[in-house]
């Protein structure tokens, strides 16, 4: 098991570098969750079979492509993502923002999970809760488990994946069973029922659904030994969670014709499909919450330097995501996962432009990795950085021509080296 929870503000010496597959198994089980299922779903639901594989071909290429430059970047230098982003263009305080986007995403993913937990519980109870008090009160129960440190929640995080996997599985052996031959031309012929997705708005929804984990890349892989085993990371957990996850979903929802998980699950396996999405959200959610409130706190602290209490944040924070699920944000899902699809890359961009090309401050790395130890100078805010990761975040949004993701990708990398060679002249 990877011990994330060292060396959160200096390098990982090479003694304490652990196997790929330690490391592996902690990063597949970012995308092997109930949310990507979510998203298979989505797109199952709202385009044709072709196109929504060749949708997760182009995202997962995005991804795969952005997630081992900066993991390569962390196993190379020992540091996590938040630590690399001082040297990488952004700077202290640009770090601490990144933090706090970070973390509001996160508030938005509970959101999420809590409404398909809340959809659960009403479906459980025959509709005589309504889902405004399901949502109530599961973000409510989720919410002090996580803030004041319930044992229980450990319990479900161990048995939710495995139990996920089998139900899955089981779900596709079920629903897909029979002539796969057969099955599969059936499909392909299925029109999709929800609203029309096109091809490149569905490659921005795959990125969005991954690229917080690309984010985080850089905690995990700086416990790795090499580039090899970077790679190697990143392609099983493409595997897993994109084709596997991703691709029985989309087979799944067009079979059944909805993109609602809780629909599919207790059409597919009854009660025990439902009580397995408990499990998955309860799962999710504390990681949600937990990294969550953890990211607002070192974001205040690091711009006022006033440390938040880690109760009192948790149950706001909660409390927040909670509201989110009962106003709807699961209607939004597409929505949300558009914004984290065009808001990210920006700053991965950015990051892999100044440690690759640019190499701003890798004189200091280089001499503080000798060392073992972090650089001596950090700069201070990287306005150049944050202004270019606005510009590409803008114009990912409002430009309907091409893929939003790679617009905001490509334009953010491309304003940040133009800003810093005009800076340079000047």
């Amino acid at each position: 098991m990877v011990r994330i929870e060292n060396y959160s503000l200096n390098r990982v010496p090479q003694t304490q570098r652990v196997s790929l597959l330690s490391v592996a198994i902690v990063h597949m089980g970012m995308l092997t969750a109930l949310d990507q299922f979510m998203l298979g779903a989505v797109l199952g639901d709202s385009m044709a079979l072709i196109d929504a594989f060749i949708a997760i071909l182009i995202g997962s290429l995005i991804f795969g492509i952005i997630t081992f430059g900066l993991g390569f970047v962390g196993m190379r230098e020992g540091l996590p993502g938040s630590l690399l982003a001082r040297w990488c263009g952004f700077g202290r305080i640009g770090s601490v923002l990144i933090g706090l986007i970070v973390a509001i995403s996160l508030l938005g993913w509970f959101g999420i999970q809590n409404a398909i937990f809340a959809h659960s519980l009403n479906f459980a109870s025959n509709n005589k809760l309504g889902f405004g008090l399901s949502a109530a009160l599961s973000g409510t129960l989720l919410t002090t488990l996580v803030a004041f440190g319930f044992k229980a929640l450990r319990f479900t995080a161990r048995i939710a994946v495995p139990l996920f996997i089998l139900l899955v599985a089981y779900i596709s052996t079920t629903v897909l069973s029979g002539n796969m031959n057969q099955q599969l031309h059936k499909i392909i012929e299925l029109p999709h029922s929800g609203d029309t997705l096109s091809v490149s708005a569905g490659i921005t929804i795959v990125v969005g659904g991954a690229v917080v984990a690309s984010l985080m890349t850089p905690d995990l892989t700086r416990y790795t030994k090499s580039g090899k085993h970077v790679f190697g990371i990143t392609l099983l957990t493409i595997i897993a969670g994109e084709f596997v996850i991703n691709g029985l979903a989309i087979l799944i929802a067009k079979t059944l014709n909805t993109s609602d998980v809780v629909t599919i699950m207790s059409q597919a396996a009854g009660g025990a499909g439902l009580l397995v999405v408990v499990f998955s959200t309860l799962r999710v959610n504390d990681l949600n919450l937990y990294s969550s409130s953890l990211g607002i706190i070192n974001a205040v602290e690091g711009i006022t330097g006033k440390k938040l209490r880690y109760p009192p944040t948790t149950v706001v924070i909660g409390i927040l995501g909670t509201l989110l699920s009962i106003l709807g944000i699961l209607e939004r899902f597409v929505d949300f996962l558009t914004v984290l699809g065009v808001v990210f890359p920006p700053i991965i961009g950015i990051m892999l432009v100044d440690y690759y090309i640019l190499r701003s401050h890798r004189k200091v790395l280089d001499e503080s990795r000798e060392q073992g130890a972090l650089p001596r100078e950090t700069p201070t805010i990287g306005w150049a950085a944050i202004i270019a990761s606005v510009i590409g975040s803008v114009i990912g949004l409002g430009i309907d021509w091409g893929v939003p993701a790679i617009n905001s990708l490509l334009l953010s990398s491309l304003s940040y080296g133009l800003f810093k060679l005009v800076c340079k002249r000047v």
